[in-house]
């Protein structure tokens, strides 16, 4: 299949296009700049895998939670795309993403995102199945929720919940694995599982999952 996918949800961007069994990908440790970086890398893609977006049978996305403006750009872009030439768009939680090539593996997979202010987006898994829901949590509350003593903890910021974690009294034993930086094989993976599932993509209304109200958001509620 032609596919493009997107993992915008974090400062580091990763975009990824396959081309049949052909895949490029290319990643972008640029912090805040991903609006200035968006557009250009996906043309760039495309172009190296070669393809025309008019080509691609669906699109993919990290649907969040994650940055607030990381999310929007990608929907944005992944949106055009779906109005100008009517290609599907599949949303895949954040955790899920990070944690879906260790699902295979006898542990409980715990999955992991600095949420920011003492907080995690976090979500786990045990027998394939979700365990704790994907969530805005104090470590405490993750703790609280994880089944088993030992877990297999992954995501981009696994080391800084360990470092918090040290400052409770929990005994859980964890097993770190290094996070998989092509996002994009991953969602390539559960999107087409989904698209062989007849499961619907994102619809016209729908947005990304941020769990957490924006600043402005609060300050409008205060």
């Amino acid at each position: 299949m032609k596919a493009l996918a997107i993992d915008s949800s974090i400062t580091q961007l990763t975009i990824s296009a396959k081309n049949e069994d052909h895949q490029v990908s290319a990643i972008y440790n640029i912090g805040m700049k991903q609006s200035e970086t968006l557009l250009p890398a996906i043309s760039y893609i495309l172009e190296k895998a070669g393809m025309n977006a008019n080509e691609l049978e669906y699109t993919t996305l990290c649907e969040g939670p994650g940055s607030f403006t990381g999310l929007r750009l990608a929907y944005a872009a992944l949106k055009a795309l779906q109005l100008a030439n009517g290609t599907p768009v599949y949303g895949v939680q954040t955790t899920y993403a990070y944690a879906h090539p260790y699902l295979d593996l006898p542990f409980e997979v715990l999955s992991v995102v600095d949420a920011k202010k003492d907080r995690f987006y976090a979500s786990s898994y045990k027998n394939k199945n979700q365990s704790l829901p994907q969530g805005d949590y104090e470590v405490k509350e993750v703790l609280q929720g994880l089944k088993d003593d030992v877990i297999l903890i992954c995501g981009p910021d696994a080391q800084l919940f360990i470092e918090e974690t040290k400052k409770l009294n929990f005994n859980k034993q964890f097993i770190t694995v290094p996070f998989v930086q092509n996002v994009g094989t991953t969602l390539f993976s559960i999107a087409e599982k989904m698209i062989e599932d007849k499961k619907e993509p994102i619809k016209d209304f729908d947005g990304p999952i941020y769990l957490r109200a924006s600043e402005a958001e609060i300050k409008h509620n205060l």
